[in-house]
């Protein structure tokens, strides 16, 4: 049976490393700042990016916390909080802040609230990841721009107390015309429950009475938010 002709050993050494076999010194890696100068921050890995920003973790360390993702949607989790010193996990928090108050400026730029796909990046980056159920309002002018944004209330992993008189209450003390209110599902399941929907209609109700409109109510999940107006649940 032919077989194929072995390789020199000096072929062989060339093949596995071109610059060691003739001399030439391998160059080395390119610092992450002058990738950046040439092609951009898109050319940097993920903890090369948080590198940048003063976060010292490695791509092993990254991969542990649950990439990326994992480490901004819950900076506090146990396993991060062995891998990351407290400085760290603080600049993660400022990051993720600073990414919500840039979407919440653009909320504001973009003018009124005409649809829920307006609303529905911000308040993903609001409540996605949290471990427990928080319920959030952002309360509109006559024109359906945004006046402000308030955490509310807060639960448990099982759910939020939520008390129509208190929406009603601050509402009225913004002087808003119409609002739109949002609850994460820590399981990740978007699917509005029963209580979901019997909270909304109640909501509905009480704003009315005093000439409020709750435009939309959105279940943030795990890739996923459902709006009631979009479902026609509202």
């Amino acid at each position: 049976m032919p077989h194929e002709p072995a390789l020199a050993p000096a072929v062989r050494s060339e093949a596995a490393a071109p610059y060691a076999a003739t001399g030439v010194p391998s160059p080395p890696p390119e610092a992450p700042l002058a990738r950046v100068a040439r092609a951009g921050t898109a050319a940097l890995e993920d903890h090369e990016l948080l590198g940048l920003l003063g976060v010292d973790v490695d791509a092993a360390t990254l991969a542990a916390a649950g990439g990326l993702r994992g480490l901004l949607d819950d900076p506090d989790d146990l396993l991060r909080t062995v891998l990351l010193p407290a400085g760290d996990r603080a600049r993660v928090h400022a990051f993720h802040e600073l990414h919500a108050r840039w979407m919440q400026a653009r909320l504001r730029r973009d003018g009124a609230l005409t649809s829920p796909a307006h609303t529905r990046r911000y308040l993903e980056a609001r409540l996605r990841g949290r471990r427990n159920e928080v319920f959030v309002a952002v309360f509109l002018d006559n024109r359906h721009q945004p006046i402000a944004y308030e955490e509310l209330f807060q639960g448990t992993v099982d759910g939020a107390t939520v008390h129509p008189r208190v929406v009603v209450r601050r509402a009225l003390m913004h002087n808003a015309a119409a609002l739109v209110v949002a609850h994460g599902h820590p399981s990740g399941v978007a699917e509005p429950s029963l209580s979901d929907r019997a909270i909304t209609r109640r909501l509905a109700e009480a704003l009315a009475l005093v000439d409020v409109r709750l435009i939309d109510h959105f279940v943030v999940g795990d890739g996923e938010v459902v709006s009631f107006a979009e479902r026609g649940l509202l």
